[in-house]
């Protein structure tokens, strides 16, 4: 019975959000204005009807019509007027304010109750015990529960089930240890709690239990909790274990265990049984298209994934707004802005409006893809863009060289009203990163905690800490290290590595070394870097000591690769690659651009080249980079100026971002290069970044 009497008010609950959905959505008709005409001349006829009902002292019909019009207030001074109120008019408003959450006038409904002499039975105390539950007041219920003299299973399974809720499970846990019985709406109270609060191992644990006990069988809400619990762990043996009583109990044919098994299945790894349960499934819904997707996503397959969205679209099922962030997340991931910009269009055709979380999804994919243009129009386009919007557009811009934009656009954030997070300030510090903004740089990492009130991060460190290695002002940068509250982490000895190659600081860019061949030996660039630190300086000795190292330790260099879309295909390129079938004419093309190169005045950089060889080799090895092959196929199958955007896995070479710029004004071509750090927009000899990356 208790089971039961829970169910149904989580069904009345559900009913309530329904029609308020309802309502939402009818009130953006454009009958809006005949609509709400009619309801005004409800409300008074109800009004007046409510007046009669109260002169003739049928009190209890006026209360219903309040209560029914979530005018609780109203009705509880009405309830004031009654002379010994009846069970059933106490019954109503406390239900009434169940729903509606109201737990200051559910308060006042009990303290009449209190103060009137009325006894309430078993059932009044039950709807009152739900109604603090429900509404996250489980001291008063916990009162109340210890108050009533009589209690039944419902008494017990509302207070357990209030205490999983907020998280209390340490108490929930003493008092489910002292029920004198327990059903399956115990049993799944208590390890629902737990997996929603991050105890999964103890959520497995009340199921072994469960099980054990001979009066206890796990139904379908148990079970999905136990999955959930597994796939936190995560553990596929344990997952396995309750797929098999699932069924040997008959348990497999309802959609949410399905859906359970599937997203288990995918968190423990094991995609392609989560994909054999999703194929299975006859009613698959929106939720479980999504999630499918999604553990493709998360474990790389991403070419699955976008098939799968292809297949959900063809399916006529409707995607929601998680499921386009997830899609447009992964565009963003793999810099596919073609394939955003489909699913951006397939958004507009259905009817996505700008309240959608998903178009910040959108502001984010462009910005990634650095497409700033589209990003700030879709950002405008927002009525009210979240903090995910806000930070997306100064990030891409930041990223794209464009500091001053984005440093404006933090500026207008603040002015909205909109609080900055961790995040946000990445972004800024990353713009004055990428202008050499230190002061401002500095000025905006104080401001975290004196002016903002949060707390600096170890990334908000490691903007800083590249901020001023970059400009060498290293004194200041091991202050900054030594006086972290936090341990360093490899991203900021990574900075700090950085700003020692770019000013030739030996000494410090051996120590920055030493803590991440501790930190991360398995890196290659660590080694690299070192390696060309080393050779600029004629230390070959030293090189060698490097390259044995890795060679002890097996690490071995990432290859750098570049890759170009052309007409929705990919092209892919590699260092010194002749596998391409326009190998032939891409080499020419070089030849014949590196002689204009130095008829211009190019002179190849050979600082960082890591060949203890001649400099004519050291030009010769440098001239097959990755991102000059995919350049010079993007110059050969696209049109006279069209522009050209490339992507590298690699931070860009010095020699590379010279050569760039001569091209983009001997071909009059806009380039755009994504590295491993940054966009670098080269148009007419210039770069976006200023030489300054």
């Amino acid at each position: 019975m208790g089971s039961l009497y829970l169910k149904s008010s989580c069904l009345s609950s559900f009913s309530r959000s329904k029609k308020i959905i309802a309502f939402h959505y009818s009130s953006q008709t454009p009958f809006q204005e005949s609509s709400t005409q009619k309801s005004f001349f409800e409300t008074n006829n109800k009004d007046r009807l409510i007046n009669r009902l109260c002169e003739d002292r049928r009190f209890e019909e006026a209360i219903d019509i309040l209560c029914e019009q979530k005018r609780i207030r109203e009705a509880i001074r009405i309830l004031y007027q009654v002379d010994r109120p009846p069970a059933s008019i106490y019954s109503s408003l406390i239900q009434s304010c169940l729903k509606n959450r109201a737990l200051e006038e559910g308060k006042k409904v009990h303290e009449h109750i209190k103060l009137s002499g009325f006894v309430p039975g078993l059932f009044i105390s039950n709807r009152l015990l739900d109604m603090y539950a429900k509404c996250d007041s489980i001291v008063n219920a916990h009162k109340l529960f210890d108050d009533m003299t009589e209690r039944d299973l419902c008494s017990w399974n509302i207070l357990i089930s209030g205490y999983a809720k907020t998280g209390l499970l340490g108490e929930g846990r003493k008092l489910f240890d002292k029920m004198p019985q327990r059903d399956n709406f115990s049993w799944t109270a208590m390890i629902s709690g737990c997996v929603r609060h991050d105890r999964p191992e103890e959520a497995l644990e009340l199921y072994r239990m469960m099980n054990r006990c001979e009066s206890s069988k796990s139904n379908k809400f148990t079970v999905s909790s136990a999955l959930a619990a597994a796939a936190a762990v995560p553990s596929l043996r344990i997952g396995k274990e309750i797929h098999a009583y699932i069924t040997r109990n008959g348990l497999d044919s309802d959609e949410v265990v399905w859906s359970a098994l599937s997203d288990m299945y995918g968190k423990c790894g094991s995609i392609g049984e989560a994909r054999h349960i999703f194929d299975k499934m006859i009613d698959r819904d929106v939720v479980a298209w999504t999630a499918m997707i999604d553990m493709y996503f998360e474990d790389g397959r991403r070419k699955e994934g976008f098939d799968l969205f292809a297949d959900l679209l063809r399916s006529g099922i409707r995607p929601n707004d998680f499921t386009f962030a997830g899609v447009l997340n992964a565009c963003a991931h793999q810099t596919v802005e073609e394939l955003g910009k489909q699913v951006h269009g397939y958004m507009t055709r259905v009817g996505f409006g700008p309240f959608s979380f998903a178009v910040s999804a959108l502001v984010h994919m462009y910005a990634k893809c650095g497409n700033m243009v589209n990003a700030e129009r879709v950002f405008k386009w927002m009525p009210q863009p979240d903090l995910v919007a806000w930070t997306s557009l100064i990030c891409g811009y930041a990223q794209n060289g464009k500091s001053d934009v984005a440093l404006h656009y933090f500026e207008l954030l603040l002015k909205s009203g909109m609080q900055p997070d961790h995040i946000t300030f990445v972004g800024v510090l990353s713009a004055c990163v990428h202008a050499g903004l230190v002061d401002k740089g500095l000025e905006y990492f104080h401001a975290i905690v004196d002016k903002y009130g949060l707390k600096q991060t170890g990334d908000h460190y490691a903007c800083i800490v590249d901020l001023l290695s970059r400009c060498g002002r290293f004194e200041e940068a091991e202050r900054m290290i030594d006086s972290m509250p936090m341990k360093p982490d490899k991203f900021l000895w990574a900075s700090l590595l950085g700003g020692c190659r770019i000013h030739k600081n030996l000494k410090l860019a051996e120590r920055a070394a030493k803590a991440l061949f501790q930190i991360e030996p398995e890196n290659p660039a660590t080694y690299v870097t070192m390696g060309n630190i080393y050779a600029a300086a004629g230390m070959w000795s030293e090189v060698a000591k490097i390259r044995k190292a890795m060679d002890d330790r097996g690490v071995v260099k990432k290859p750098g690769k570049s890759w170009i879309e052309i007409k929705r295909n990919m092209h892919v390129f590699t260092v010194g690659d002749a596998s391409h079938p326009k190998s032939e004419e891409i080499i020419e093309l070089l030849g014949e651009l590196s002689k204009k190169m130095k008829e211009e005045g190019f002179v190849a950089d050979t600082y960082n080249v890591l060949h203890d060889v001649e400099e004519e080799q050291k030009e010769q090895n440098l001239s097959y980079h990755s991102e000059k092959l995919a350049i010079a196929f993007g110059i050969i199958a696209t049109p006279q100026g069209t522009p050209l955007k490339i992507f590298k896995n690699l931070r860009t070479c010095v020699d590379c971002h010279t050569a760039i710029k001569f091209i983009s004004k001997i071909v009059n071509r806009r380039i755009t290069v994504r590295d491993s750090s940054r966009f670098h927009c080269f148009e007419d000899g210039k770069c976006s970044c200023n030489d300054f990356w």
